[in-house]
């Protein structure tokens, strides 16, 4: 069928498509249509719904495979049907097996790889189809890319992946402890989101209201169930199997893909995003595989991404589309990797992740609460301070799911007896650092059962703490120690001022971000006892970070 007769077959796309997450992008030179639930076969012939949007014009264009499991409505059709079809790409929007409105059960993480080559499949058989593929997607949207990509098929031209993971163990056990509030709402999303805006509405509303109260009950795996609305597996098979060797994970994890793919791939990031960790793995793994790699992270939150840093993330994503389907390249920019730079609030431009910043720098914590460059020669009894898993060390800010997450005030945090804190003096000249932060302690316990939670802060002239990345990490069950810990606590680019403090919190955790520990041993899901911990850091221990020198000015090419 010749395309300048098919395009004029669809509908007029519902409202918000038309009108929603338009401010600050290019203009449109298409009209579009769209044509909704198209039935497409998985692998095994379980038919899933799909969406086809696509311009209004003559000509041949190429096509951009979605596939989800949050529902087809908003806002994936305004932000990727709607706005993708107005720049010249057939979009194809399909409901994961399982989801919205799809028939067969959603098993989470499994289907996804040969049910991504069953829409390929369908893909060859439609009129429109020029044979240019590529991907988009966020979330669980690039997870589906990745399954893709086990098996890349020939059609596939380009890839972008958005604050996604590939290796879905990590996202749900970060550190060893059970991501507790990503869980909830993940839950949330994935129950109730594809039926209808209402219903979703209400169980996002019935989760801020019960939050507290069930992450305070116990057993955890009764617990959750009022805050969800109802038993889910996407809570409860990640908190029943907390072992990276468990059964329950084979497969799920696709580093493998990456490690093969020779497909162009731009991946986008956010400081704040719980996916942050995996994506710079992603760009470091494709680009030893020498693979095209493209890299943009910003000061953005999971879901930030796309409301404050959609004028970015869209233009991007564009840009990288063009390049690889259509041969346009004027949008890419000069530089492989572009990162926001905070405390400058400012872009830079870099040849490549991590920068080569060389060995990270030393600052040794002191048991008066100094933080300096000078390790300490005397010898120091250790700090301490008890952890009470009944009254647990709230988390604020960070790489969370809800719009609490990003940079926040730390001032409540701080006063906390259960936290403890070391800071520099005021900075003679900004400390600049790019790369990976961490913390390496030596830390003991009276119980053998903790958890360590480590946070880097920007202290301004007036006071003020505000977080700037943080890691945590269980102690091995049992050890009373003191033992040698690293935190890894993630990758940032943060310049601090002059005049402005750097400090290290250490604490036994960040409720319910993480699930608390418990100080019984007993599994996360069953668990009915708390236990009181004595926690104690002990001399040396440092805060180590990746200081930048010798760079290019900020917002210039590397």
């Amino acid at each position: 069928m010749p395309t300048n007769t098919y395009a004029h077959t669809g509908r007029r796309p519902p409202w918000y498509a038309r009108k929603m997450l338009k401010r600050g992008l290019p203009p449109a030179p298409y009209e579009i249509a769209y044509e909704p639930g198209l039935m497409v076969p998985a692998a095994d012939g379980t038919p899933l719904p799909a969406d086809h949007w696509f311009p209004l014009a003559d000509g041949d264009f190429p096509t951009l495979l979605l596939r989800t499991p949050y529902g087809r409505g908003f806002p994936w059709a305004a932000m990727y049907g709607a706005r993708f079809a107005e720049q010249g790409f057939h979009v194809v929007l399909q409901s994961c097996r399982g989801s919205g409105g799809s028939a067969g059960d959603f098993a989470r993480w499994r289907n996804e790889p040969a049910d991504g080559q069953a829409a390929v499949a369908w893909l060859r058989g439609q009129p429109w189809f020029i044979g240019v593929l590529g991907t988009v997607g966020a979330s669980y949207l690039g997870y589906t890319q990745w399954a893709l990509a086990v098996d890349p098929p020939p059609e596939l031209r380009a890839m972008v992946v958005q604050v996604a993971p590939h290796d879905p163990y990590r996202t749900a056990w970060p550190g060893g402890v059970f991501a507790l509030e990503t869980a909830l709402v993940a839950g949330v999303g994935l129950a109730w989101q594809s039926r209808g805006t209402s219903a979703f509405l209400r169980a996002t509303l019935r989760l801020t209201r019960r939050l507290r109260k069930v992450t305070r009950t116990l057993p955890l795996i009764d617990a959750y169930v009022p805050a969800v609305g109802e038993r889910t597996p996407v809570v409860e098979e990640p908190l029943t199997h907390p072992e990276r060797d468990d059964p329950h994970w084979q497969g799920t994890g696709l580093g493998g893909a990456i490690d093969r793919l020779t497909v162009p791939t731009n991946l986008l990031g956010g400081w704040h995003d719980l996916c942050l960790d995996q994506t710079i793995e992603q760009y470091v793994r494709l680009r030893r595989a020498g693979c095209d790699a493209s890299l943009l992270i910003g000061p953005w939150t999971h879901t930030s991404a796309f409301d404050q840093g959609w004028p970015h993330v869209y233009p991007e994503s564009l840009a990288w589309l063009r390049a690889h389907l259509t041969g346009d390249r004027s949008g890419l920019r000069p530089t492989r990797v572009r990162v926001h730079v905070g405390g400058a609030d400012e872009w830079r431009d870099l040849p490549d992740w991590p920068p080569p910043v060389g060995p990270g720098r030393h600052w040794y914590l002191h048991p008066d609460g100094r933080l300096d460059t000078g390790a300490s020669t005397e010898t120091a009894a250790p700090l301490s301070f008890r952890y009470d898993p009944s009254d647990p060390t709230p988390s604020r800010g960070g790489q969370v799911l809800n719009r609490d997450g990003g940079s926040r005030d730390n001032s409540a945090l701080e006063a906390r007896a259960d936290v403890l804190l070391f800071t520099t003096e005021p900075l003679t000249e900004p400390v600049e650092i790019l790369g990976p932060v961490s913390a390496e302690l030596a830390v003991g316990t009276d119980t053998g059962y903790a958890d360590i939670f480590a946070r880097l802060c920007d202290v301004d002239v007036r006071g003020r703490s505000r977080n700037v990345c943080d890691g945590l990490v269980r102690l091995p069950a049992g050890a009373t120690g003191p033992v040698a810990v690293t935190v890894a606590m993630s990758s940032t680019a943060y310049r601090f001022a002059v005049g402005h403090r750097i400090r290290l919190q250490i604490s036994g955790g960040a409720h319910p971000r993480f699930n608390r520990n418990t100080g019984s041993g007993e599994p996360a899901a069953t668990a009915t006892r708390l236990v009181p911990t004595r926690i104690s850091v002990h001399f040396p221990s440092a805060l180590v970070l990746p200081v930048a020198t010798d760079l290019p000015p900020v917002g210039e090419a590397g």
